[in-house]
């Protein structure tokens, strides 16, 4: 098929026509009149055009290789198929391009509804944090309103107590004036009733001079054999003076003044010699008794158990003998002192001590045995009467527990040691405190002799203390933290046990160690287990975490007994009786337990 224009008629024109014929060139009017159409709408052919144009390209390229040929049919009927695979080729890319620009705009529409539903959510999100920031804002309102309220409270508040502390401390200047002027007027008090006390005592005493002087000496005859029998004077001799009476009855001679017999003197001199001058004491007078008590030559060592006695219901601390060895006091956690008396291997309740708030930690009596003194974790110590149930005393000022408390041996002075790391003496004529001495550490016992304080902390040390002054003089280090002290009778031999399962004997007189006793089995079960001497000071006895009571000999350091099967718990204290007949150990879970030898 002929290009336009090379002498072939378009297709659809009628050439035979004679109208057209005979023009000979309407056909070429035609086509003429169709580009003149196609030029005033370029737009419409221009896809035409494009395609014709690539399609001379394509056929031109093929005519340079394919061998030229006398039927020009073929050749456009080459180039047409060529065309059409062309256009089959083009519209088939077309149609993948399309899939693939729908392909992507539904997954840019699902992006888009994605991002639609996000922004929805993140907006309703703001909107409850708008929400949310309008009540928080609403409430911080609110606090600071009431913020300003109490800043205003506090400030009133503040300067009340600024009044407050101002008049407290003028209060207290006030007081320590009115203390110091009360001192001074009870010493005013004390001095002007001793020289009362002191002219009355000379005006006796000389009365009793002037009566004895004024008296009718008459001589007697005593009878040195026995016979009770007596010459009376022949007749009254003269009344000779003083000193002839005092030539003629010499003291230690055979006669006599008669005038003793007088009831009148003899009164006065029974009054003179039953009078006690006590001072400013505040004991009384049964405590000044002296009361038998048995001397142990030589302790025995305990084998058997006696009684076994739920003492207390809860755990006991601390236990101690009287000196007289026939009282027993046991404490603990129940906050009572019990007392027991000791009769035939017996423990006989006799009388419970209470008062105190919390549970007691040591025990101590006093020379006399008639006061019972306790320490107590509610920071105080307390002096009982044994007749009483109601404590006499109540020591404060320490500010932590008390875990100590001793007489000293005046009976009328206690040392109290703390867990504050203070120990504080005490005058019990004022019930008040007379001397702190700050240690660096927790003091777990202390013990009490003639002028010196000794007491054992938890830092590994026991420091000696001059009880004159109130300083440390000396420290012994020990080879665990201290949690008990015992002082042997000569005031020499310390026993000390330490939570390094050791009992320790030290010297206090040279300062050093002597002996270490350790035995399989013993564990110290706590920080209060106390070890004791025996009363002649020959054994040392401890009680172990696991219930038995070991016993050491002091001269070979040997384990001389083990006293089992008879605590269920932790053994936390023992008491040595003065006589040496007897040894209770008391338990954690409130047993005691009394041993003998018998």
């Amino acid at each position: 098929m002929a290009a336009p224009g090379r002498g072939a008629p378009p297709r659809g024109c009628d050439t035979g026509s004679p109208r057209g014929g005979a023009a000979g060139g309407g056909w070429k009017r035609h086509i003429i009149k169709k580009l003149n159409q196609r030029d005033r709408s370029d737009a419409m052919f221009q896809e035409v055009i494009v395609r014709y144009t690539s399609l001379l390209e394509k056929t031109a390229m093929a005519n340079r290789f394919l061998p030229r040929c006398r039927f020009p049919v073929l050749d456009s009927v080459s180039a047409l198929l060529l065309h059409n695979n062309e256009l089959k080729k083009t519209t088939g890319e077309l149609a993948y391009d399309v899939v693939q620009l729908q392909q992507q705009l539904k997954s840019r529409e699902c992006v888009l509804e994605e991002q639609c539903s996000r922004m929805a959510a993140e907006q309703r999100r703001l909107m409850e944090v708008q929400a949310e920031q309008r009540r928080l804002l609403d409430r911080a309102a609110v606090v600071q309103e009431g913020n300003r309220a109490l800043k205003g409270e506090y400030d009133s508040l503040l300067e009340r107590h600024q009044l407050t502390e101002q008049s407290f401390r003028e209060e207290k200047l006030q007081g320590c004036k009115l203390v110091e002027e009360l001192i001074q007027r009870k010493e005013k008090a004390a001095v002007r009733m001793n020289s009362h006390n002191e002219r009355r005592s000379r005006a006796r005493q000389a009365s009793l001079q002037r009566d004895l002087l004024s008296a009718r000496p008459t001589s007697v005859n005593l009878d040195v054999s026995g016979s009770g029998s007596c010459d009376p004077p022949s007749s009254p001799p003269s009344r000779p003076s003083a000193l002839e009476s005092r030539s003629h009855n010499p003291t230690g001679g055979r006669h006599r003044s008669a005038s003793a017999t007088s009831p009148r003197i003899l009164s006065s001199i029974k009054e003179l010699f039953e009078r006690r001058r006590r001072g400013h004491s505040v004991c009384s007078e049964d405590q000044d008794l002296c009361r038998p008590i048995r001397i142990c030559v030589a302790a025995r060592v305990p084998a058997r158990a006696l009684h076994v006695l739920e003492a207390h219901e809860q755990g006991i601390n601390a236990v101690r003998f009287s000196r007289t060895s026939d009282l027993l006091a046991t404490g603990g956690t129940d906050r009572v002192i019990k007392l027991w008396d000791v009769r035939a291997g017996l423990l006989l309740h006799r009388n419970t001590l209470d008062g105190s708030t919390e549970g007691l930690t040591s025990i101590d009596f006093d020379a006399t045995g008639l006061r019972v003194l306790a320490a107590s974790y509610d920071k105080s110590a307390l002096l009982w009467q044994l007749d009483d149930s109601v404590p006499k005393l109540t020591l404060t000022g320490h500010s932590r527990t008390v875990t100590a408390a001793r007489f000293r041996f005046s009976g009328q002075q206690v040392v109290t040691g703390s867990a504050d790391r203070t120990l504080k003496l005490w005058d019990l004529h004022r019930a008040a405190c007379v001397d702190t001495m700050p240690v660096v550490s927790h003091c777990s016992d202390l013990v009490c002799a003639e002028n010196c304080i000794i007491s054992g902390h938890f830092d590994s040390k026991i420091r000696v203390w001059d009880a004159r002054v109130a300083s440390c003089t000396l420290e012994l280090p020990v080879q665990g933290k201290v949690t008990s002290l015992d002082l042997c009778w000569d005031l020499h031999q310390l026993l000390s046990c330490c939570r390094d399962d050791c009992l320790q004997l030290l010297d206090v007189r040279w300062s050093h160690a002597r002996m270490c006793f350790r035995a399989e089995g013993f564990k110290c079960g706590s920080d209060r287990t106390k070890a004791v001497f025996s009363p002649e000071g020959g054994f040392a006895a401890a009680g172990s975490a696991d219930g038995v009571v070991y016993i050491w000999n002091v001269s070979s350091g040997k384990l001389e007994a083990r006293l089992t099967d008879r605590h269920s718990g932790s053994v936390s204290s023992l008491s040595w009786s003065s006589s040496g007949d007897n040894v209770v150990s008391v338990d954690r879970r409130g047993r005691a337990v009394l041993w003998s030898d018998i």
